[in-house]
């Protein structure tokens, strides 16, 4: 039980990356995982980390094609008292990550083509389920505990939680650079971003009842509910039999004393006492009460406990199974600018703007017994604008080295408010070095710093963001002079998040913490004809 798949971590809306922004793909090519630091490359997958720099390539076309296998750990910790459990673990991979570039290049001016995951890829395994599905459940345990008294105690619950996503948002980009001068380069270009995701899945067989003995919380409450309406049939049905006391001298006599005046007899005194003490109520209590108040507590109690039945009614439909089935789907085009500058020789500066990508999913939607995804409706789900900025030096003609850094403007995108929760964009600062052992094979080495300007209230289990660090190595082979193969692997380590939050009905607040951790291996292939 308890079991939640996310083959993607895109529910509400919210996509993840698994590296760049908080929705931005940059993870590109191999070169990218094993040095981290690419804004100013002037090697083919410039044709995505700095078109402007293309111009700086030989004459001829270029082709390559990348893949990455990425694996991620998400883990989330809750510690509201009611949960089964208080971690959460999801394991998230893609063992498909492709991507590529083609460039040609003609004296001065280059023609370029990329395409990639911009956002979205991959699979999500949460084998415990999430605190936010489960939580839903078990803060009913308190409210639902006070059914003891009906004959059906509460003290637990389990359930089948099954969710499925898929998630892809293609980038198909064109562009065309033009050399000015041997200092000076620009280019001009688009990204057209086809978006499509899909939601299925269920919850059902939610269970409540006694510790190891749970019964289908469904049929249980309404089991719960039938009795408190019966009990309060009978209730109201005594008050009424003892409307003729009430009505009569015998209104201001306890039961002992009627019993004593053979106003009731015995069997009647008993009844009415069992019932009194089935209330709650102290001998004492009763011993003092005469038969108007008698009358107004059974009459008391049979209008609670109707408006409990139908409370428990109310609470059991909210129980029955629920199924998703929907389809998301949308474009968006982002305009695309570039500079490559080379003031002197060996040292190399690439600029580049991303104009923010437009985006509107609309659903489709099969099934939805979430209320959450109504057909039809649109959502906003923009890819924020990215400032890149780079630069490299070759120290020798062995050594070179290169920074990056990338500024997301999340703030300016539309994300139907969740913006709103971000204190400042994404931004990130690399430095990549490689060094030539041979002619024919370079190793490399890079490190990634990235920080989020999320506010505690943008996390939710769903979808977060962590600051982090990255390490990255690999190599690049030459195997002759039209083919080079590179090799490259990276681990990003999150810096760990938390934040408070109040649940309904519950005074103290409740502390939820996210991490993770990512792994990524990837070969590629560069041809020059």
């Amino acid at each position: 039980m308890k079991k939640i798949t996310l083959p993607l971590l895109l529910i509400l809306v919210v996509s993840y990356s698994f590296a760049g922004g908080l929705l931005t793909n940059a993870n590109q090519s191999t070169q990218y995982v094993r040095t981290l630091s690419r804004n100013a490359s002037t090697g083919i997958d410039a044709a995505y980390y700095n078109p402007a720099g293309l111009t700086k390539l030989d004459n001829g076309l270029y082709l390559s094609i990348y893949n990455q296998s990425i694996f991620q750990t998400k883990t989330i910790t809750n510690d509201f008292y009611l949960l089964n459990q208080n971690t959460f673990e999801g394991n998230v991979a893609a063992p498909l990550f492709p991507s590529g570039f083609a460039v040609y290049k003609t004296n001065k001016l280059a023609f370029s083509f990329a395409f990639g995951p911009n956002a979205g890829g991959g699979s999500a395994t949460f084998e415990n389920g999430l605190p936010s599905f489960e939580i839903e459940i078990a803060r009913k345990l308190p409210k639902l505990s006070a059914l003891s008294a009906l004959g059906y105690p509460v003290e637990a619950y389990d359930a089948d939680i099954h969710f499925e996503g898929t998630s892809i948002f293609w980038g198909l980009q064109l562009g065309m650079t033009y050399e000015i001068n041997d200092m000076l380069s620009m280019h001009i270009g688009a990204r057209f971003v086809p978006a499509k995701n899909t939601y299925s899945g269920y919850i059902k067989n939610i269970q409540f009842g006694p510790e190891g003995d749970l019964e289908n919380g469904q049929q249980y409450i309404a089991g719960a509910a039938a009795t408190a309406a019966a009990t309060a049939t009978l209730l109201g049905q005594t008050a009424s039999t003892l409307q003729p006391l009430v009505d009569s001298d015998a209104a201001t006599l306890t039961i002992s004393q009627a019993q004593g005046y053979g106003v009731i007899d015995a069997t009647i005194a008993a009844q009415l006492q069992g019932g009194l003490q089935q209330l709650g109520l102290t001998e004492a209590e009763i011993n003092a009460m005469n038969f108007t108040q008698i009358q107004g507590t059974f009459s008391t109690a049979s209008t609670k406990l109707s408006g409990q039945a139908t409370e428990l009614n109310a609470v059991s439909s909210q129980l029955a199974d629920k199924t998703v089935d929907v389809e998301q789907t949308g474009f968006g085009i982002s305009p695309i600018i570039g500079l490559n500058i080379t003031p002197i020789e060996n040292l190399n500066i690439g600029m580049k703007y991303e104009f923010k990508t437009k985006l509107e999913l609309t659903n489709k939607t099969k099934q939805d017994d979430t209320d959450k995804f109504p057909d039809g409706k649109v959502t906003n789900n923009d890819i924020p604008a990215i400032f890149a900025i780079g630069v490299d030096y070759g120290i020798t003609d062995k050594f070179n080295a290169s920074v990056s850094f990338n500024q997301y403007f999340d703030k300016g995108a539309n994300w139907d408010g969740r913006e709103k929760l971000i204190d400042h964009g994404v931004w990130e600062a690399g430095l990549g070095l490689e060094y030539k052992i041979t002619d024919f094979i370079l190793v490399s080495g890079g490190f990634l710093h990235g920080e989020t300007g999320v506010m505690p209230e943008y996390q939710t289990d769903l979808s977060y963001g962590n600051s982090s660090n990255t390490i990255g190595a690999g190599l690049e082979i030459s195997i002759n002079d039209m083919i080079t193969l590179n090799l490259g692997g990276l681990n990003t380590f999150y810096v760990k998040n938390q934040k408070e939050y109040p649940i309904e009905g519950f005074s103290d607040k409740i502390t939820e913490t996210y991490t993770k951790d990512t792994k990524a291996f990837s070969i590629g292939v560069d041809i020059k004809f």
